[in-house]
This record gives C-alpha cells, sequence and structure tokens, in this order.
C-alpha cells in the first residue's frame, strides 16, 4: 500500500521514470549502448524538472544509474557468454582492479558535490561521442594489450570513473580494449561481465554509506531512487528486444552516427550547465 500511495503522489515523476526505461531499452537493443550513458543523462534533467537541485540530481541519478545495471548486466553476461564472447581470463586478471577503482570512486561520489561528477560525466561523454564519429571502423592503434602492471592501471581505471558516473564500463572498457586490437564483439561480451563488478559494489556502497539529499525525489534511500530502479529495470528489459527488432531493419551505422551527435550535445549542455 506504501508504494501504491508513494506513485499516486508522485504521478508524474513515476511516469518520467517509465519513460526512461522505455528510452534506454530501446537505445539499448537499436545501438547497443550501455544503459547507463543514456540513464544518467536523463534522470540529471528529469529530477531537475521536479525541483531537484543539479547538485543532488547528479549524485541520485548515479547511484541509480548502477543500480539498474546489476540486473541487466547478468542477463547480457549469460546472453554473451553462449555466443562464447566473455574473456574470463582478462576478467580474473582485471577484476581485483576494477573492484579497487570502484570502490574508490563509488566512495567519492558519497562524499563530493554532485557539480564535480556533471563535469566528470560531461567529458566522458563528449569523449566517448567524438570516438564513435571519428574512429568508428578505423584499425587499432596497438597491436595488443600492454604488461600486466599496464592492465591493472586500465582495470582500476576503468572502475573508478564508471563507477562515479554512473555507467557499467562499456563506454569505456570497449573502446579502450579495441585500440589495442581486441577483438569488438569479445569486448562487448567482455564489458557486460567488468558492468557487473562495477555496478553491484558501486551500487551498494551508494545505498548504504550515501546520506540522501534534503531535496532528493521521493523514494530515495541512501543516494538510490528506489523508484526509478523499480520503473527502470523491468521496462529496459521488455524494450530492449524492440530496439533489436528495429535494429535488423535499419542502418546501425547512421543510428549509431545519430546517437554520437545527441550524445555530444548531451555531454557539452551537460558541460554548460556548469557556467549558468
Amino acid at each position: 500500500m506504501e508504494i501504491i500511495e508513494l506513485i499516486t503522489n508522485n504521478i508524474s515523476t513515476f511516469m518520467g521514470l517509465v519513460a526512461t526505461g522505455v528510452f534506454a531499452g530501446i537505445l539499448a537493443g537499436l545501438l547497443g549502448v550501455g544503459g547507463g550513458i543514456v540513464i544518467v543523462p536523463v534522470l540529471f534533467f528529469l529530477f531537475q524538472s521536479y525541483g531537484v537541485s543539479p547538485e543532488s540530481a547528479m549524485v541520485v541519478a548515479t547511484a541509480t544509474s548502477l543500480a539498474t545495471i546489476v540486473p541487466t548486466s547478468i542477463s547480457s553476461i549469460h546472453s554473451h557468454h553462449r555466443k562464447g564472447n566473455v574473456d574470463f581470463s582478462l576478467i580474473k586478471r582485471w577484476a581485483v582492479f576494477i573492484l579497487i577503482g570502484v570502490l574508490a570512486g563509488s566512495w567519492l561520489v558519497t562524499r563530493v558535490d554532485g557539480t564535480w561528477l556533471t563535469g566528470l560525466f560531461g567529458v566522458i561523454a563528449t569523449l566517448s561521442a567524438l570516438n564513435m564519429l571519428l574512429r568508428t571502423g578505423k584499425p587499432a592503434i596497438f597491436k595488443q594489450l600492454p604488461s600486466r602492471a599496464g592492465q591493472t592501471v586500465m582495470g582500476a581505471t576503468i572502475g573508478f570513473f564508471s563507477s562515479m558516473i554512473g555507467i557499467g564500463g562499456g563506454t569505456i572498457s570497449v573502446p579502450l580494449l579495441t585500440l589495442y586490437n581486441y577483438p569488438a564483439h569479445r569486448a562487448v561480451g567482455t564489458a557486460a561481465a567488468i558492468g557487473l563488478i562495477i555496478s553491484l559494489p558501486g551500487a551498494l556502497t551508494m545505498l548504504v554509506l550515501g546520506k540522501a539529499p534534503i531535496d532528493a525525489p521521493a523514494g530515495t534511500f541512501g543516494l538510490v531512487n528506489l523508484g526509478g530502479l523499480i520503473c527502470i529495470v523491468p521496462l529496459t528489459v521488455l524494450f530492449a528486444p524492440v530496439g533489436a527488432s528495429l535494429a535488423a531493419k535499419l542502418d546501425a551505422v547512421k543510428l549509431k552516427k545519430v546517437f554520437s551527435v545527441v550524445l555530444l550535445i548531451t555531454g557539452l549542455r551537460m558541460l554548460a550547465q556548469l557556467c549558468l
């Protein structure tokens, strides 16, 4: 009854979260992009439209996004594993260092001003968009992965920055791995496993150690908005196949370019908000 009453009293927020889940699911299936890179900016602007400050909106969006990635990454791992595209040997080498990066990054999220996170997301989103626009189809720069020490730094860096901006790691790990001549399909499958290592401890840290801001959206515990989690996860899973069906009928390359332009505008808009 309390959940029903919460939804009834905040119907506009609820409908916005439902739309976010549908949008994220279709884009995930259509373009193969990770949910976090879509969910974070949508929640960031959605929460602000309901009177939440930009600083509070960003930390809650980050934590909520990580929480939504947990079940979707498990499903994705299963799917990619059946196709033999998850490199578990690499995961074993990187897991501890990714986890260290995640714990450090998610702890920082509970301590820093959300303004810094907005800027960081804006920078990473802008660079990711430029990478998709300029490097898609281009040859790798390096012939193979770096030494064990170099891979340690890569794993920790992916965990640290991904947890701080609420993404599952694919946005950073896939282009990084392909730079080192790593097969693209295997990079995507391995990124799904990396996403679980990032999202589960990251979301738990922000849930337990985070303190909900005074102006946080209704249903926020720690830094995780449970309303957002409940609305987004099932709809993302439900609508991802719809996006996949559309992808089979449309030009994937052109769609990815369109999305990269939208992502570029989103990243620049988040950076511009820091100047307002």
